[in-house]
């Protein structure tokens, strides 16, 4: 068994520890979020592409609130394997310009620079259900909308930790506008087992004031190991794997009204078929971002510590799945 890495270790630990509490008002109670689930590129998208997801990963046990994009194990990944195909995704667009203008404008950026642009990007897995803006392609224009991520999903992150490209549709992905409350928001789209409004994740980018990120530490699919990816490689540089501590601290969950302190009754969402699930209907879950109401304690079963390699998994191996083209997106990159 090998020796837990003093620096991963404290890494991860100390990572979640210092997250904020950020308190976000009352929020947007009008905002309409779509669930997007792994395997699927969702409508409107730039390049669907297949492999990109993993549908068998174990989810973080720190999820909702805010989160900083740096911090150690927010992110997965498979070691030495890159979730998603940077390179697939250039190519695409110097092969559809229209794409290619609307993708650039939504990073501020020229057709020209996209190459640069993605050359600087980190292939990674999610670890929690993570809200962003989508930025689908529609009658030539970047058709921007709320999103949540399911947990899996390959993305592409930039230099400060916060996903910049949906890897299974090839849309760009920014940051959601801050008067969203995930607990407040209405949703729609496909439900997944688990799903939880109040373990929606909202990633904070890294402060620019320090500088980029150099090396992001990833957590493998079963939740084992975690590894080093420095930024802007596919894998091939990827550290050794080392074990987990057993367990990861409580992250702080986001703050409202100082005066709640009675944990919420954890709900389950029901799956709808397009039609928004509104929060303020009586038997929903009760908010946790927003409105003063913290998290319940995470009711995973703790993360445990590699084993010898005698000892078999109780987790079922990982396994990717594929994306369902949509034929009028245009042609799949190979």
């Amino acid at each position: 068994m090998p020796k837990i890495n003093s620096r991963i270790c404290l890494a991860v630990l100390v990572g979640w520890v210092m997250i904020g509490a950020l308190a976000t008002g009352c929020g947007d109670a009008g905002a309409t979020i779509t669930r997007l689930t792994v395997g699927t590129p969702g409508a409107d998208p730039y390049a669907p592409m297949s492999g990109t997801d993993q549908v068998r990963l174990t989810a973080s046990t720190q999820a909702g609130g805010t989160t900083a994009g740096d911090s150690p194990g927010l992110y997965g990944g498979t070691r030495r394997t890159a979730s998603c195909d940077p390179a697939a995704l250039v190519e695409f667009l110097k092969a559809n310009p229209d794409k290619a203008r609307a993708w650039a404008a939504v990073h501020g950026i020229q057709p020209g620079g996209i190459a640069a642009f993605v050359e600087r990007l980190t292939p990674v897995l999610l670890r929690t259900d993570t809200l962003v803006t989508n930025h689908g392609y529609r009658n030539g224009k970047a058709v921007a909308s709320p999103a949540v991520l399911q947990t899996g999903m390959g993305v592409l992150v930039n230099e400060y930790g916060f996903p910049a490209v949906k890897c299974n549709c090839g849309n760009p992905l920014t940051q959601p506008e801050k008067k969203i409350s995930t607990g407040n928001a209405k949703y729609t789209g496909q439900s997944w087992p688990h799903f939880s409004k109040r373990k929606v994740t909202k990633i904070k980018p890294r402060e620019p004031a320090k500088g980029a990120v150099t090396v992001f530490v990833l957590v493998d699919p079963e939740a084992k190991v975690g590894f080093e990816r420095p930024r802007a490689t596919t894998g091939t540089l990827d550290g050794p794997a080392e074990a987990l501590p057993a367990t990861e601290p409580t992250q702080v969950p986001e703050s409202g009204d100082p005066s709640s302190g009675v944990p919420g009754t954890d709900m389950p969402t029901p799956t709808d078929s397009g039609t928004p699930t509104d929060s303020s209907t009586p038997g929903t879950e009760t908010p946790a971002d927003g409105t003063g109401v913290p998290t319940d304690q995470p009711t995973s079963e703790p993360e445990a510590p590699v084993t010898p390699s005698t000892q078999q998994s109780e987790t079922e191996p990982t396994g990717e799945i594929s994306s369902v083209p949509d034929q009028s997106a245009g042609p799949v990159p190979s």
